[in-house]
């Protein structure tokens, strides 16, 4: 279940999307197959093979790109998300969602 998500970062994460960027859109999130999580990013580009190089160069798999409702993405959840969101620096998810790497 997600919640926690501002209509204005959604309308701004849709955009750049569409505008072939990859755009990361970070909210609180429970599922119960991954107790230890209470965020996920979602990373998603309209360019499909540039979302797949992107995913590639972190170490992700393209069969882990789900396509919803036209924007295609990956879910980044637990360790792989703080340490993609540091190295894209994407500052803004980390300090409001709390995502800092222990060391």
């Amino acid at each position: 279940m997600a919640f926690g998500i501002k209509r204005k970062d959604l309308n701004a994460w849709k955009s750049a999307v569409r505008h072939g960027k990859v755009a990361f859109l970070t909210h609180y999130w429970l599922d119960d197959r991954f107790p230890h999580a209470n965020t996920v990013t979602k990373a998603a580009c309209q360019d499909m093979e540039q979302l797949i190089a992107w995913g590639e160069g972190h170490g992700l798999k393209k069969e882990w790109i789900h396509v919803r409702k036209g924007f295609p993405h990956f879910d980044l959840i637990g360790d792989s998300q703080k340490r993609i969101l540091q190295k894209e620096r994407s500052l803004g998810n980390i300090h409001e969602y709390g995502l800092y790497i222990d060391g």
